[in-house]
């Protein structure tokens, strides 16, 4: 497994420092490497458990230009066959790493991407050609992330632990006591969710939007 973890504010510069402890929080999941990308309000990291591409993989991960940024906690089986698809049509890779080939895909189909992917994943992509972070999480919800969206800022995480967080919330807690899960879009803390099973989060100055792009599984797995 790995983690990954970002910051957006529609308001305020970015609290680099804020970020590094976040990702530094994850280090157990992955202790392999760590990175971050920052762009002015906004910053993605990732600490990583190398499994494909190992000495080519480290994240974050973007296209030719720089312009699309993706961090990623999982594995994509099509990869190769996405990379085929997006290499015949002009896109070149750095890396035979599965991550390299969402930043690719997202630049090539946007939000067509998510549904075209098979595996499991916990995705955030930094698109700097319209500022906006988007969110993607596999329809089975084998991969954790983690959101809590307040006063014009976005902050994710493959854990909790990486987020500032409020009161408990009783309701996911009686939840919890009564079937030993807190169901989602709830976490046992008021002000953050859990992004659910093949949704997609688009954050963009401040405003956030929730799609689904597949149908969701009945069960989460904790991976």
């Amino acid at each position: 497994m790995c983690g990954i973890c970002g910051i957006a504010s529609a308001h305020a510069p970015l609290d680099v420092d804020r970020l590094r402890a976040m990702s530094q929080t994850l280090i157990h999941r992955g202790p392999d490497s760590e990175g971050m990308h920052t762009d002015e309000r906004v910053g993605i990291a990732a600490r990583r458990l190398a499994i494909i591409d190992l000495t080519g993989g480290d994240q974050p991960i973007a296209n030719e230009d720089g312009t699309v940024v993706v961090v990623q906690n999982g594995e994509i089986y099509n990869y190769r066959e996405l990379m085929h698809e997006l290499e015949r049509a002009g896109h070149r890779f750095r890396t035979r790493c599965d991550t390299e080939v969402l930043a690719h895909g997202y630049e090539e189909w946007e939000s067509r991407l998510w549904e075209r992917l098979r595996g499991m994943f916990a995705v955030a992509v930094w698109d700097a050609r319209t500022r906006q972070i988007v969110l993607a999480r596999d329809r089975f919800g084998i991969k954790p992330l983690y959101y809590r969206a307040l006063g014009g800022e976005l902050s994710f995480a493959s854990e909790l632990d990486a987020l500032p967080h409020g009161d408990v919330d009783l309701d996911a807690l009686e939840a919890f006591l009564a079937f030993n899960c807190v169901p989602s879009p709830r976490s046992i803390f008021v002000d953050i969710r859990k992004l659910p099973p093949g949704h997609t989060l688009t954050w963009s100055e401040g405003a956030t939007r929730l799609e689904q792009f597949a149908r969701t599984g009945p069960l989460e797995a904790r991976h």
